[in-house]
């Protein structure tokens, strides 16, 4: 585990002592409980929970066997272990913060402890060593707590369970409370915010609403190694307050309580000219620039760099960061100026970035339940607040953003990559990929499911040969003819040599992602012919489990009489957009890729802006021209273009009317 990992860990927990565990003298607080105190009852709990034969229910049944061991309300386990892993096994793999099993139990080690504080500039004190803070090892709390070994705790579910369920009728012991599955759901919320290990109030407190709120509503779903597993709804559960109100500088929901963490303008080199600042722009969206787009980045770096970097001023800056352990949010831009985070100035002056901790090729033990939720709840507040549609046309991975002109899409960047379970998000968010029509079309939405779809994927630990661990992913590969040993369609922004694409890691070129959508050319048996960037790629989709839903959609094609339509990364205006001003024409100059007579692509959105804002200079309001939005008149359409989207003239392409 590296050391940037512990030094965000220990920011998190370090000097707590509301999370201090104690297990001397252990003993349930419920008057006549008949749950001992001693160690044995992990041993029962363990024992009982392997005694049936393993089936697609098993899991269920340890939770019920854990809370009644241990005198929990089953709800409150089931809620607590969803928030912490949605119920997955990752086998004996810890998660980004040293989390092992459906219950989260944490081991980091001493010595890494030590590394990270030798880091951050904090050398070794022989009359001060270093001491683990009780949230970064709770695997030994649980393992004192039941018995069984820390060996049992990793690798065994029905083990890890049982020990997420002592630790956490110790933490309502240690509140006074009374622990007996005759206890009131409700009682509990003091024990789930310990659950949470993070000083922060906000943050424990936004941990018991979200595990509140999951018990309030219930929820069932199927783990990623084939359990299904139940929590029923309880109405009567009461969702708690939050301990302290988020502060008054942050555009975030009120629920959120996001941390302002402010990215710098700065002009940090000034004998080199005011174009040497960072890290952002200044700006008045909407009123100027439409927020059309929220990008979901991940870092590939932890959260600790990430406040690091963003408050760098010879860095780059977006507008929130998601943590990966418990969803915190921190904010670093009002929506309102421009952050340099897609890669693509366009659709910089047109988006809000959210940086997610955690790295694209992991995958699920970066992407917790707890940061969907966060992220959602932002996303869905931003988007209320600026008008952003909710759909995979406009809510976009960083790996959507198109390249700015031909020779840059290969240098794109590709997160949150393969294992962001897109189609978990949208249903958070309140859009959920579903059909929206009755009868099959020619327009179809990409959803082929997330943990039943593993997709064999490469690289993954840098090396092209190996093949990824097994894990849910949200795409489906796009082959050159309806046969799956055929080779995968090329991208020729990627491969410009036209080679096919591969299944590494980073290789979007035959990825279409939960969420686009594509125009059906043909069909042969299980197989559908799409246009994909040009050409004709097929996808596997059975009758019986097909991997994409009929949906209505206008489609673009090229107007009659031309030969092709060239596709654009950016919605420039044309030149004499220019000439009121003192600023050079930004060439408007097409991708790689062009659109032939016959082919269809989906059209996404037709009220683009056409603009490009000019910020070149610090404190550019005192500069002649500077902060300009260059508007145009040339019509441009968004479109759904191979894994990207792009842009299209509307004078260059002809629309089909919506389909019904």
């Amino acid at each position: 585990m590296p050391d940037r990992f512990l030094r965000r860990s220990l920011a998190v927990v370090a000097g707590s002592s509301a999370i201090a565990l104690s297990v001397s003298g252990f003993a349930y607080a419920a008057p006549g409980a008949t749950h001992p105190s001693s160690t044995t009852t992990g041993r029962s709990c363990l024992r009982a929970a392997g005694a049936p034969a393993a089936t697609t229910s098993s899991r269920q049944h340890d939770f019920a066997v854990a809370a009644a061991a241990y005198g929990v309300p089953r709800s409150v386990l089931l809620g607590v272990s969803y928030l912490e892993s949605r119920w997955d096994n990752h086998g004996d793999h810890p998660s980004t913060v040293g989390g092992y099993g459906p219950m989260h139990l944490t081991d980091v080690p001493l010595s890494d402890i030590a590394g990270a504080e030798a880091a951050k500039g904090e050398p070794a004190d022989p009359a001060h060593p270093v001491v683990r803070p009780a949230g970064l090892h709770t695997i030994d709390m649980a393992s004192t707590l039941t018995g069984l070994s820390v060996t049992e705790l990793k690798s065994n579910l029905a083990a890890n369970i049982c020990g997420g369920a002592a630790l956490l009728a110790s933490y309502q012991n240690q509140l006074g409370h009374a622990v007996g599955t005759t206890t009131r759901v409700n009682a509990w919320t003091g024990a789930v915010r310990r659950y949470s290990a993070t000083p922060s109030k906000v943050d424990a407190s936004q941990f018991a609403r979200r595990v509140y709120t999951v018990i309030h509503n219930g929820m069932s779903r199927t783990t990623n190694d084939g359990q299904r597993v139940t929590l029923a709804a309880h109405p009567s559960a009461s969702v708690p307050s939050l301990a302290e109100d988020s502060s008054t500088q942050t555009d975030c929901p009120a629920d959120l309580a996001c941390e302002w963490v402010p990215a710098p303008y700065e002009w940090y080199d000034p004998a080199n000219g005011p174009g040497w600042y960072g890290n952002h722009d200044l700006a008045n969206r909407p009123n100027d620039m439409k927020i059309d787009y929220i990008v979901i980045h991940d870092s590939e770096t932890t959260y600790d760099e990430d406040m690091q970097l963003v408050q760098d001023p010879t860095y780059l800056a977006w507008n929130y960061t998601v943590r990966s352990s418990d969803g915190h949010v921190a904010q670093h831009l009002h929506p309102n100026d421009v952050g340099w985070h897609a890669g693509n100035w366009y659709v910089n002056m047109h988006s809000i970035g959210i940086e997610h901790e955690g790295y694209a090729a992991t995958g699920a033990t970066w992407y917790t339940e707890a940061m969907y939720q966060s992220s959602a709840d932002l996303v869905r507040y931003l988007a209320s607040e600026y008008h952003i549609p909710l759909d995979r046309a406009h809510i976009i991975g960083h790996d959507q953003v198109p390249g700015i002109k031909a020779g840059y899409t290969a240098g794109m960047h590709w997160d949150p990559g393969p294992y962001w379970d897109w189609q978990h998000y949208m249903a958070l968010l309140g859009a959920p990929l579903r059909p929206d029509r009755r009868t099959r079309s020619d327009v179809v939405t990409v959803a082929p499911g997330f943990t039943d779809n593993q997709q064999t994927v490469t690289g993954c630990d840098g090396n092209a040969a190996d093949v990824c661990p097994t894990q849910g992913s949200n795409f489906v590969y796009l082959h050159t003819r309806p046969d799956a040993s055929s080779p995968l369609v090329a991208d020729l922004g990627l491969h410009s040599n036209g080679q096919p694409s591969t299944t590494y890691v980073s290789d979007w070129g035959a990825r279409a992602d939960a969420g686009q959508k594509l125009v059906v050319a043909k069909r042969q048996g299980d197989w559908i012919g799409v246009w994909w960037g040009g050409q004709l790629g097929w996808i596997y989709s059975p009758a019986s489990n097909p991997v994409v839903l009929p949906s209505q959609g206008e489609t673009v094609t090229v107007r009659p009489g031309a030969t092709s339509a060239p596709v654009y990364g950016r919605a420039y205006p044309e030149e004499g957009a220019y000439k009121p001003y003192q600023i050079a024409y930004q060439t408007v100059a097409p991708l790689e890729y062009t659109i032939k007579p016959g082919q269809q692509y989906v059209l996404a959105d037709k009220n683009i802006q056409t603009d490009y804002y000019y910020a070149k200079t610090y404190e550019c309001e005192y500069v002649a021209d500077d902060c300009t939005d260059v508007v145009g008149q040339t019509r441009y359409y968004e479109i759904w273009f191979n894994h990207r989207i792009a842009y299209v003239q509307a004078a260059d392409v002809a629309v089909t009317p919506l389909q019904r």
